[in-house]
């Protein structure tokens, strides 16, 4: 093409709504559209229903300008939002990509095997952050390809941490999947023998917030606890400086993008090995990871980051070196490499009805 493509992202896009999160989708469409490529993103509108059918309005009405279709997938309700886009895209003609999200998701395919099948074999091309996505959907007879979630680097300055303070951040909605009540305890159980260290726990919450409140109360924390809510781009910079270990507390998870960031400003991570997190980091290399739900393992790596300052160090670099793979100067041409092949291929006779399936049609 003698012109870069039109692409269309497609999927709950309500980041630019005051509290909400932004999602990778908004990210990587605000980087390529700075980059001087034409992009669409759909949809904008709180509400599943409003959001549907915006969405398919929007399909329609762009149809004839939009060269590929990207789809956000997620399990839950929002499966059942990607069906419909990836449908439409489908009936329109569109190239469609189906791009990977969410820690519930190989569950939900698990779940769901032959509605999971159904939309899958409808893309041109899958898409994935991870090999722990991409695992179950290859096991369903597809093709996926791993292309890492986005962080902007300029976002995140680097300090490297030789040595520490037990001053611990935790950023992420407060809400029991991500099981914040696991930070307090791993605090409490710290104090024991480092009386001075404190948390932050940033987040919006989820229907959880009361109940870390309570937990640090009853375990005699609250003190050392602050809450600060939600942090957007221009606040995270100096919380993270702030800081020096970084917790991760969640039950499941897939390629959080929270501690991406957490290696590219130089915070230790000390994460649950739960999801695709071992698909993320390297235990001792990158990150320490411990069991599920395990308070005292949590605190007991923090007490070993303390004391071991080669080890501190080692941390600090690989999970910059680990965040360096999302750089949009890594991601873009991987993402337009793709989206240059799907387009040729649909040009080329393999799409509409009868186009070809990821992974040769299997399922």
């Amino acid at each position: 093409m003698t012109t870069p493509p039109t692409l269309c992202f497609v999927g709950h896009a309500l980041g630019v709504h005051p509290g909400w999160i932004t999602t990778q989708a908004e990210v990587v469409a605000d980087l390529f559209e700075a980059d001087g490529h034409p992009v669409r993103i759909t949809s904008r509108q709180i509400g599943r229903f409003r959001r549907a059918a915006d969405t398919v309005s929007c399909l329609v009405r762009w149809r004839a300008t939009i060269d590929v279709a990207i789809v956000s997938v997620f399990s839950g309700g929002a499966f059942a939002q990607a069906d419909l886009a990836s449908e439409a895209a489908r009936a329109l003609g569109l190239p469609t990509v189906l791009w990977l999200h969410g820690g519930n998701l190989p569950r939900f395919i698990d779940r769901h095997p032959t509605w999971a099948r159904r939309v899958l074999h409808r893309a041109d091309a899958i898409v994935a952050p991870s090999d722990y996505l991409a695992r179950p959907v290859r096991a369903q007879g597809a093709a996926v390809e791993v292309i890492a979630n986005v962080v902007d680097l300029t976002r995140c300055p680097y300090r490297a941490r030789p040595s520490l303070a037990p001053r611990l951040l935790w950023m992420r909605t407060f809400q029991e999947d991500y099981n914040p009540v696991m930070a307090v305890t791993a605090l409490h159980e710290l104090r024991r023998t480092h009386p001075d260290a404190t948390l932050t726990m940033a987040g919006q919450d989820d229907g959880f917030l009361d109940q870390t409140r309570a937990a640090a109360g009853r375990l005699g924390v609250a003190d050392a606890v602050d809450f600060v809510g939600f942090l957007d781009a221009e606040t995270k910079p100096a919380v993270f400086a702030a800081h020096d270990i970084y917790l991760h507390t969640n039950h499941i998870d897939n390629t959080p993008v929270s501690v991406i960031e957490a290696g590219a400003f130089g915070l230790p991570i000390i994460a649950t090995d739960v999801g695709g997190l071992a698909d993320l980091v390297t235990h001792g290399a990158s990150a320490l990871l411990v069991a599920d739900d395990d308070a005292l393992a949590m605190a007991a790596a923090v007490r070993r980051l303390l004391g071991d300052p080669d080890l501190a160090r080692c941390l600090s670099a690989g999970g910059r070196a680990m965040a360096d793979e999302s750089a949009w100067t890594e991601v873009a041409p991987q993402w337009l490499e793709l989206c240059g092949r799907v387009i040729a291929a649909h040009a080329g006779g393999s799409g509409g009805d009868g186009r070809e399936q990821p992974g040769g049609g299997a399922g």
